[in-house]
């Protein structure tokens, strides 16, 4: 029996850093909980776009972020519960350590602050391998640091012996905090890491397969799935509405009548279709968005830049998200026909929407390998990681928001973007010194900037609107 959204079952699985296990447990858990026949809805903590991937495949259904920061707090429970609709169960993976959020925000965008709002249990996964009597202290200190995250219970990682596990359970017993699960040690649910965190599902799925299953296993057998159960059953009735992006949409001002659609026969407007760039190369991109340029009339197709050598047919708008272009520059380089695809698409003057990884193809060439050249500028791999949220404000008019809409975005890179003369740029961005970030350059808007539509639905309206009239 499918449980209403409003009161679906749900857990938040945190920890006190990085590097405790989070990941392993929660798309363990994942996985374990769809093995049983239920339905799972994976979610993440934060703009991460890579461990949603392992979520996805662990839950047979789309992995979604809940990021605070990048769509405000009033948007967490409405677009949880868009994702969770007919689920019976949910699992919250949450970011970095349970009370870190954006750099001085307080708990804002905090695993914490997610919890609260989802009215959701925190599972603590603790990384067990130093300590022994200690655990309970540390877990006491998460416990009361912020009793309206409520601490449902404790699941050890990396314990080394059942000697080891004795004098954990002892200390935490005396702590009154339940322990619902011991995992041992296994590398074998490893999964590689390069420049940028975990690799991708879309570039190792087989082996991707294989890391997931182990890790349900490992999960199955050293969690108490039914207590974890009872206690996500416990979470309390979320009040509102689930987020719907035609809802979204329809709430938007009006906006105003093109002047190229007057004297046009009556009629529905044209449904454009927009490319969506995908494959092992371009893997960062929020559902939500797909989903608000269907709402708002347009048929959006997935597309391969390493193998398609052309658009999809009918193809009148593109948008590039991000990704892992330098780790695949030579074969983008070598598609030949899609690069002058793209070229003579953003040339015709057609919506162009790229982030990051979208914004170094559209360049003329990569670590000196020729792209598609619709920006005059070079990017190039460097050795300095920029990373963090930035708040935004459009300084040129765009295919995606008129000059003066603010905006939150967040940027994880390790390239440099070189920009020819006379560029145009389409951020002022505080990071905390101010500065301008990106392009504006007929239908295209590129940038370095991940964000979020949900949170300004009228970029996707804009982007769709630009598209039946370019």
């Amino acid at each position: 029996m499918l449980t209403s959204p409003s009161s679906v079952p749900r857990l938040v699985v945190a920890a006190p850093s990085s590097g405790s296990g989070k990941t392993t447990v929660a798309t363990g858990l994942m996985a374990a909980f769809a093995a049983r026949g239920l339905a799972v809805s994976p979610h993440k903590v934060g703009p991460d776009y890579i461990d949603p991937g392992y979520h996805s495949l662990a839950a047979g259904r789309v992995g979604r972020n809940l990021d605070a920061y990048l769509c405000g707090p009033e948007l967490v429970a409405p677009l949880f519960l868009h994702g969770a609709r007919g689920c019976d169960v949910a699992v919250v993976e949450g970011v970095m350590g349970m009370f870190d959020g954006a750099a001085g925000e307080g708990e804002l965008a905090s695993t914490a602050q997610v919890a609260k709002l989802l009215r959701a249990p925190v599972v603590l996964v603790v990384d067990a391998s130093s300590q022994s009597r200690s655990v309970a202290a540390l877990v006491h200190g998460f416990a009361s640091w912020d009793p309206q995250a409520r601490i449902g219970g404790v699941i050890l990682n990396k314990v080394a012996s059942d000697r080891h596990e004795e004098l954990l359970r002892e200390a935490l017993d005396a702590a009154g905090t339940p322990v619902l699960g011991v995992l041992r040690r296994a590398p074998q649910v490893d999964t590689p890491s390069r420049h940028l965190g975990l690799v991708p599902v879309a570039e190792r799925r087989a082996e991707a397969v294989e890391s997931v299953a182990a890790m349900a296993a490992q999960v199955a057998q050293g969690c108490d799935l039914e207590a974890l159960l009872a206690l996500a059953r416990g979470a309390g009735t979320l009040p509102g509405a689930a987020w719907d992006p035609a809802e979204a949409l329809s709430a938007l001002p009006q906006a105003p009548p093109d002047a190229s659609s007057r004297g046009a026969a009556p009629g529905p407007p044209r449904r454009p279709v927009v490319a969506l760039a995908g494959g092992p190369a371009f893997t960062f991109s929020y559902a939500e968005h797909a989903e608000l340029l269907t709402a708002a009339g347009a048929e959006a197709v997935v597309f391969d830049p390493l193998r398609d050598e052309g658009l999809p047919e009918g193809a009148s708008a593109l948008v590039i998200g991000g990704g892992f272009p330098e780790v695949y520059a030579a074969e983008l380089s070598a598609n030949e026909p899609l690069r002058k695809a793209v070229a003579e698409l953003a040339g015709a003057g057609a919506p162009v929407a790229a982030e990051c990884a979208g914004l170094l193809y559209l360049c003329r060439e990569l670590d000196g390998l020729p792209m598609c050249g619709v920006l005059d500028a070079r990017a190039r791999m460097s050795e300095r990681l920029t990373l963090g949220y930035r708040d935004a404000v459009a300084v040129s008019d765009s295919v995606l928001a008129p000059a003066g809409t603010r905006m939150r975005g967040h940027e994880f890179h390790r390239t440099v973007v070189e920009p020819g003369a006379g560029a145009v740029p389409a951020w002022g961005v505080r990071t905390p010194e101010r500065r301008v970030e990106g392009f504006v350059q007929q239908g295209v808007h590129a940038s370095y900037l991940h964000t979020h539509w949900a949170a300004e639905p009228g970029a996707a309206r804009r982007f769709v609107e630009r598209c039946r009239t370019s």
